[in-house]
């Protein structure tokens, strides 16, 4: 008799732990998943407007200089 108890507490485990990782399975997908939309909305015109903006102020700003730090003659 305790021989079954024990096989049924194997078995219940077992499921227990084949159901979790199916659930961290998935939950780590969408996690990828989300990611790289993440990083191509980043690539998109209106995310890098603000950086593209703060460059062309800066190049502004510097007025006579070049971007390689030299003079313009």
């Amino acid at each position: 008799m305790s021989t079954g108890i024990v096989i049924l507490i194997v078995a219940v485990i077992v499921v227990v732990a084949v159901g979790l990782g199916r659930r961290l399975r998935r939950r780590a997908a969408n996690d990828g998943v989300d990611s790289f939309r993440r990083q191509i909305d980043a690539l998109s015109p209106e995310a890098r407007k603000p950086t593209v903006d703060q460059v062309k102020s800066a190049e502004r700003s510097n007025g006579d200089e070049r971007a390689d730090g030299s003079d313009v003659a």
